[in-house]
This record gives C-alpha cells, structure tokens and sequence, in this order.
C-alpha cells in the first residue's frame, strides 16, 4: 500500500481526450518526464493507485495528453477524470536542487534554526506569487526564500530554516 508520505502531488487529470482512454493532464512538476517515470500513482476513491504510462506528448508547458496502461475507452478515461496525481519521492532526482519544484516539500517538518525546534509540518506552498510561502498545518504562513533556507534533509524529510525574529510570536 502506498503511504501518503511517499508521494507529492504534481497534478490533476482533466477530461478524456478522444475515443482511446487518453487523458488531458494539468501538472504543476514535469518530474514525471525528468525523472523517465514508468509509472503515476493517482488518487482513485481517497486510495493512492499506481497506473503505469503508456506514453505522454506534452501540448503546454503545464499540459499533456496521457495514455495509461489498461485505459483504453473514453469511458474508463471519464472515471478518472479530476484525479490528482502523485509522483513517489523515490523516484524524483535530488542531484540537482534547482529541478526540484516547491511541491515537493509538501510533508517536510520545518526547523527554526536558532533554536533547533519544530516549527510544523508543511501542508501546503503557495507559489502563486513571487514570494513563496509555506502553509503550515496551524494555518501560519511562513516565507519559503531560499537565502533562509540553511539546510535541507530528504532522509528526515526537514528544512531548516532561519526565520526572521519574531515572525512566529505575530
């Protein structure tokens, strides 16, 4: 069984594109195409599915048409419809920082750098604008610069950081 920790999301499917089970496929992370996935894990029924890819052509620099194995009517297309997809943290290449997107650090635990405390989980990035944010699962929002950022661990799944004084007694 796949654990919501083991994954992040990168997308949502759209509407069925033609007769043959394709798939129209909103993405906010192309690490599906950087990493050479073999497989997307989507969220069918509030469960974690691996489907594995047939193929992909990109149409947009945040859209694709997706082909899924087993997928082959417009009908088992429409079921699919509107399911977030997610990509394993396994899979996704962390040679490069710069490739990683924001995403992928939905689940960290963030760590006040002064004091070497928890601060709290990231449940959500808002990097709708050009300064990024972090959610936190309290509802504070926390700035997620990178000059802040002193120090990030994939293994414990923490990024420390050092926060302006007193940002978290606001």
């Amino acid at each position: 069984m796949i654990r919501p920790d083991e994954v992040y999301r990168i997308g949502r499917l759209g509407k069925p594109h033609g007769v043959k089970g394709e798939l129209s496929f909103q993405f906010d992370d192309d690490v599906f195409d950087r990493a050479d996935a073999d497989y997307l894990i989507l969220e069918v029924d509030g469960i974690l599915v691996p489907f594995f890819i047939e193929e992909y052509r990109f149409r947009s620099d945040t859209t694709a048409i997706l082909k899924l194995e087993d997928v082959d009517t417009q009908e088992r297309a429409r079921e699919l419809t509107n399911c977030d997809v997610y990509f394993p943290r396994a899979l996704t290449p962390h040679d490069d920082e710069e490739e990683l997107r924001w995403s992928f650090f939905v689940g960290f635990d963030l760590i006040d750098a002064a004091t070497g405390r928890p601060v709290g989980r990231i449940v959500h990035v808002d990097d709708q604008t050009a300064n990024i944010l972090f959610e936190l699962e309290d509802g504070r929002l926390i700035p997620a610069a990178e000059d802040l950022i002193t120090d990030v661990d994939h293994d414990q799944k923490t990024i420390t950081i050092a926060l302006p004084e007193g940002l978290l007694e606001l």
